[in-house]
């Protein structure tokens, strides 16, 4: 297959010393750009590869046929993966929304020593990241180590702002805890969340050992002037990693108050109807004791008068008992 027949809907940037040159040119170009340039470094961003364009892609960059095809797993987990020319990133960029849904989009990310290929499948918005690009042409001058920084800060930042949502999502529920009205609709909101922190710890575990690897010596993609930045990187990974350890020990506590208090609800809810049946078994008892019909008062008078008032006195002494013990 020609370049001239791919057909990647792209996004693409070349930089030459820490300063943007050139973007939006077809990615057929890349290549003899780079080849012509021994001081550029370029980004390319393909959106829904199709086959043929991810077989061009591993052609054109000698991109390993192992790494492409881990690429396109569907069931598949956030590492860094390295192989002789380049390392494969695979991760997920997650949001969690106001309404309390959340959302993954899965991200590969191909790091040689002169370009940057990320790819991807679903809609998200890479203008933070073009930004970001632009706003530090100082650190900009390192190249590809410059770029890869940028995109792995903005991962573990949508992640930190996910679990920062999460956690008042997580306050707010237990605010509610305390509040009266249903508790279905409680209990459900407890089952999202939960399910948001599971989905949420799962992506960002990994990421603390993917900046840990990235800033390894024998990787050689970190110069030392990158460094700290990369650490900044690994300390804010870390610190999301901590707050799902915090909110999943929060949510234990949640669940074992929200159930407690059901049980504390339905202990309420036995003592009074104990108690009613209690009341309601006087007159039984005492109609049963005398033997009462339907034509005992015109026949009996008096044990009318003293069934009634046993039933009424027996009855209204057992509610004042327990009205004044919190039963009814």
């Amino acid at each position: 297959m020609s370049t001239a027949s791919v057909s990647i809907m792209n996004s693409s940037r070349l930089y030459r010393d820490g300063v943007l040159v050139d973007e939006g040119f077809p990615v057929r170009e890349m290549a003899g750009r780079l080849s012509t340039d021994d001081r550029a470094v370029g980004w390319l961003d393909l959106h829904r590869p199709s086959e043929e364009d991810l077989h061009w892609l591993t052609r054109t960059f000698h991109l390993h046929s192992l790494a492409v095809e881990d690429m396109t797993h569907d069931a598949r987990r956030a590492k860094l993966s390295r192989y002789d020319s380049h390392l494969l990133l695979s991760t997920y960029l997650v949001r969690l929304h106001n309404d309390g849904g959340f959302a993954s989009a899965w991200l590969s990310a191909f790091v040689t020593p002169r370009l940057l290929i990320t790819v991807h499948h679903d809609d998200f918005d890479l203008d933070e990241l073009r930004l970001r690009w632009d706003e530090d042409r100082e650190l900009a001058v390192h190249g590809v180590a410059f770029l890869f920084y940028v995109l792995l800060d903005m991962i573990i930042d949508n992640q930190y702002t996910s679990v920062r949502e999460l956690d008042a999502a997580l306050q707010r529920l237990e605010d509610d805890l305390f509040n009266e009205g249903s508790r279905v609709p409680l209990q459900r909101r407890i089952f999202h969340a939960r399910r948001h922190m599971v989905r949420l710890r799962e992506v960002a575990l990994p990421m603390r050992e993917v900046v840990n690897s990235v800033m390894r010596p024998t990787m050689h993609v970190v110069p030392q002037e990158m460094v700290p930045y990369y650490q900044t990187v690994y300390d804010h990974a870390l610190r999301v990693v901590e707050w799902t350890d915090t909110q999943r020990d929060l949510l234990v506590s949640i669940l074992d108050t929200n159930m407690m208090m059901q049980s504390n609800q339905l202990n309420v809810i036995v003592k009074q109807v104990t108690s009613w049946a209690a009341v309601i078994a006087v007159p039984t008892a005492v109609a049963g004791y005398f033997g009462q019909n339907v034509g005992f008062p015109w026949h009996h008078t008096t044990g009318f008068v003293i069934s009634t008032v046993l039933t009424v006195g027996f009855a209204a002494a057992l509610f004042v008992v327990f009205r004044r013990k919190g039963w009814l």
